[in-house]
């Protein structure tokens, strides 16, 4: 398993980076995958979608060397 200090020091960032969840009508979080913006996700069906569609398989969402969260976890999609 890899802890938060791997993560660190790992050279290549993981393939998807949730950011941070912007208000809006609803709230939502802007996805890049592979270092580029793919889209925003309201919600975690939206963000599988989007890595699906970059081409993405068997996503594990607790996985820090797939997945980033910043600025919350899976469960956080509201301010």
């Amino acid at each position: 398993m890899t802890t938060p200090e791997d993560e660190a020091r790992s050279p290549w960032p993981p393939p998807i980076v949730v950011h941070p969840v912007m208000p809006g009508d609803p709230p939502f979080r802007s996805v890049e995958i592979n270092g580029e913006l793919a889209g925003i996700a309201r919600d975690l069906v939206e963000l599988l979608d989007l890595a699906y569609s970059a081409g993405l398989k068997h996503i594990d969402l607790d996985d820090p060397a797939q997945v980033r969260w910043v600025g919350g976890g899976k469960y956080k999609w509201v301010p």
